[in-house]
């Protein structure tokens, strides 16, 4: 038998993806992370907010 343990809805997480030029995706948990690393690349890509 299956556990429901407690039910209700998953907290959201929200993620930020740096989307390199290359084409490299990588997910930070703080967009202090992501614009390190994207200066860290040069500073040409973009970073996204997905909520998971």
């Amino acid at each position: 038998m299956g556990c429901n343990c407690g039910g209700g809805a998953r907290p959201t997480v929200t993620v930020y993806q740096l989307n390199l030029p290359d084409g490299t995706a990588r997910q930070f948990y703080t967009w202090q992370e992501a614009e390190a690393a994207n200066q860290r690349a040069g500073g040409g890509g973009s970073i996204v907010i997905i909520n998971q």
